[in-house]
């Protein structure tokens, strides 16, 4: 039954996260606009997903516990070229890009490098929440950010939650999970509380 409820967990963590950004990048692609998509957030989420990487690859934990992570990073990349280049200037996501790639070789160099970053991992993600928070909050227009992702995010949380009290029991991983989720049922809800807000001022 555990093994069930392991393999359930982990493969369809594995299904969402491969289509979790689609949405976002179709809104943003089909309205040709990165409105009410936070630079900082994107910025900040990929800092912490190639963080959270390089701490379960260094430690050695199962593959399945963390296969999602360069998918999600892959997407978030394509969100990335795309805010650039609906800004006008896709050459200045170069240096962003530059520095995560180096990120991930220094990050083992040292014991403590990797572990000093781990915890900070938590912080880092929950920053990029509160940046989407903070744009969203500003603006009071939802634009292109998409609500099915958010909510896709909130889902993988929860099954990550499970899927770490099953097999590593590690608390660090344990509790970012449970703020992740906390922070992206907050952003869903606030996307959804201004798409409402903008229709009904149309």
């Amino acid at each position: 039954m555990e093994a069930a409820l392991l393999g359930l967990c982990n493969w369809s963590t594995l299904g969402v996260c491969a289509a979790l950004k689609l949405p976002q990048i179709s809104a943003v692609l089909a309205a040709r606009s990165a409105r009410g998509l936070s630079l900082p957030s994107l910025l900040l989420e990929l800092a912490g997903f190639l963080v959270f990487l390089r701490y379960q690859c260094y430690y050695g934990y199962p593959p399945l516990t963390y296969l999602e992570y360069p998918i999600l990073i892959a997407q978030d990349v394509i969100l990335l070229l795309c805010i650039f280049h609906f800004n006008g200037n896709v050459k200045q996501a170069t240096p962003y890009i530059a520095v995560l790639v180096s990120s991930w070789f220094v990050l083992a160099l040292q014991k403590w490098i990797i572990d000093l970053a781990m915890n900070l991992c938590t912080f880092i993600s929950a920053a990029s929440k509160f940046a989407q928070l903070q744009c969203l909050w500003k603006t009071r227009d939802s634009g292109t950010v998409s609500a099915l992702t958010w909510s896709l995010s909130s889902y993988t949380c929860a099954t990550r939650i499970i899927t770490t009290l099953m097999t590593t029991n590690d608390f660090t991983i344990l509790l970012r999970f449970v703020i992740m989720l906390a922070l992206n049922i907050w952003v869903t809800v606030t996307v959804l509380r201004y798409r409402k807000t903008a229709i009904k001022a149309e």
